[in-house]
């Protein structure tokens, strides 16, 4: 059985299938480098994930935070990122439970990398923090 954790993940890339100028190039924890024809991209990781336990019930609540990157190249690459940003946004927030995994999505921040390249580059990162909950001794429910 796969673990909530791993649901949320792919839940995360399916619903930003269809995302503004990426068409299919959304990856997860893709570590191999993109060539100049696969940007725009998305590429979705895991950052972190703690937890805590519930005392009233034999649950644990967890907090994972996730990392959705923004690959572009452009001359001004943070303003080529800023549409496919507003619909991963979008996208990510308009079911706040992923589908039944989550209790709850909230943005947590967007950092910004620019870079010299073949061309401009940017790595536009938007963070979340996905609280949802499992059995104390089960991850998959």
């Amino acid at each position: 059985m796969t673990t909530k954790r791993e649901q949320i993940l792919d839940q995360i890339k399916t619903v930003l299938a269809g995302t503004t100028n990426v068409s299919t190039r959304i990856y997860r924890s893709r570590v191999v480098p993109l060539s100049r024809g696969e940007s725009p991209a998305l590429v979705i990781e895991p950052v972190s994930d703690s937890s805590q336990t519930n005392l009233t019930l034999p649950k644990l609540d967890w907090s994972l935070q996730v990392r959705v990157a923004v690959i572009v190249r452009g001359d001004v690459p943070d303003e080529v990122a800023d549409p496919i940003v507003e619909s991963l946004h979008s996208k990510i927030t308009a079911d706040l439970t992923l589908g039944g995994y989550a209790i709850d999505v909230q943005p947590v921040g967007v950092d910004f990398a620019l870079m010299d390249a073949d061309q401009p580059a940017g790595v536009i990162s938007c963070n979340y923090l996905v609280r949802y909950r499992t059995e104390l001794n089960d991850l998959s429910t």
